[in-house]
């Protein structure tokens, strides 16, 4: 969806009836469930992906569904809602860790990208994924975020930018950098 762009500030174009959607949860918390629908995937991706847990991502998204419905009624409609329920999430995270001392890895499946037949084919196709996982693993943080915010949780950049405190371009640039060179490490080691 495009942003209108004046000089002075970015307006949001939201999804054609999320504003509805919160209008009307509002008034009735029993209306959240089309809220819930929607960004239900998304949100257990992204915390899935950092405790890697299955119980645990479920407990974690339930728990951030239920700190939205009660924080529904405080929130403003300036067209993030998801950058709002992402900012939730990831306040649960930072609880969890805190609570759990542990730290996250940023997994891929062995064998996810699979598909050639062919043995020789496989064993190449497995040692890459290996080396980007631990490519990515060797990332810090935000850089870490960052990629699960665009990839695992679909966040648009505007959202993302929203999320981070930081402007859409430099989220997009930092992105990009992030990929290119995630890219030519890949390239260095299976030339």
């Amino acid at each position: 969806m495009a942003n209108v762009v004046s000089k002075f500030t970015v307006i949001p174009m939201t999804e054609p009836d999320t504003s509805n959607l919160i209008a009307e949860a509002k008034r009735n918390p029993a209306a959240f469930a089309p809220l819930y629908d929607r960004y239900i995937q998304s949100i257990y991706r992204y915390i899935y992906s950092r405790v890697t847990n299955a119980q645990e991502a479920e407990d974690l998204t339930a728990q951030t569904f239920l700190k939205a419905l009660e924080a529904l009624p405080r929130y403003r409609d300036r067209g993030y809602f998801a950058a709002w329920l992402f900012s939730i999430a990831r306040n649960q995270l930072m609880d969890h860790f805190r609570q759990r001392k542990r730290e996250s890895n940023l997994p891929i499946a062995e064998g996810e990208a699979i598909d050639d037949p062919d043995l020789i084919g496989q064993v190449i196709q497995s040692q890459k994924v290996k080396y980007l996982s631990s490519l990515l693993t060797d990332l810090d943080d935000d850089e870490q975020e960052l990629i699960r915010l665009r990839y695992l949780a679909e966040l648009k950049f505007s959202e993302i930018a929203v999320l981070l405190g930081k402007k859409e371009d430099a989220v997009k640039k930092a992105l990009y950098r992030l990929l290119a060179r995630l890219e030519n490490q890949m390239e260095a080691v299976h030339e």
